[in-house]
């Protein structure tokens, strides 16, 4: 579940460019949550950051006589005399620290669940393995994993993911064999994934759940650049 990078000691979400920067860090080494922190605030928390995790990197704006921008732009003040610098601090996800208890959240009440979707996904005959935190498509095991739906903030997300990673099980090569083998970050992936977007957008337009677009839809740009260059 992708989440916006928030600091865990001020409540602040992070901003502009430290928003993909940590992104792409929790993507590449597996990070489920989206609490990050310096040293010092673990350690002001009784936490410790594990022996040789290596911490990532995030720019602090500050304005002369201004307010600090967390990365993102400085207002509308006068571009010609407006003076800048940054300040770069090393954060750690919460996964790479010991001791730390969060806050415990409310836990989504089962009987908000959309029968529909339930019924829905349970009408493929597609296996679906429920726990831990990640959702995904194993494809040696042709199996779904979801998280429980507790962990989720309403119901029409976990309806979403769930019918979304329910669509990555038809890309296999026994069902319709669409190309699963790109990276992340490539063509092929954001393909899969915008592909993905759509069917579940259809399908819970048609099941009257709510449906926001997913952050893969942004890659249909990418995509069309790619075979445009590759056609040219």
């Amino acid at each position: 579940m992708t989440s916006r990078p928030i600091n865990f000691a001020s409540k602040r979400p992070y901003r502009g460019i430290n928003v993909l920067a940590l992104w792409a860090v929790a993507e590449r080494c597996g990070f489920a949550k989206g609490l990050w922190g310096t040293y010092r605030q673990w350690q002001a928390e009784g936490a410790q950051v594990g022996k040789g995790e290596h911490g990532s990197i995030v720019v602090l704006w500050k304005q002369f006589g201004g307010a600090e921008t967390d990365g993102d732009d400085c207002g509308d003040a006068d571009e010609s005399h407006r003076r800048v610098f940054a300040r770069a601090f090393t954060v750690f996800n919460v996964e790479q620290v010991d001791g730390y208890e969060p806050e415990p959240v409310a836990q989504l009440d089962e009987a908000n669940r959309f029968a529909k979707a339930d019924a829905f996904v349970a009408n493929l005959g597609i296996d679906c393995v429920f726990g831990g935190d990640g959702a995904y498509y194993n494809i040696a095991t042709d199996r779904g994993h979801m998280p429980p739906f507790a962990q989720f903030k309403d119901a029409a997300s976990f309806a979403g993911k769930l019918v979304h990673e329910s669509g990555h099980t038809f890309g296999a090569r026994h069902r319709l064999n669409r190309d699963l083998t790109g990276r992340f970050g490539s063509a092929t992936y954001a393909a899969e994934e915008i592909c993905v977007e759509l069917l579940s957008g259809f399908s819970l337009v048609d099941l009257e759940i709510p449906k926001c677009p997913g952050h893969w839809l942004r890659h249909a740009r990418r995509i069309s650049s790619h075979f445009m260059r590759k056609n040219c």
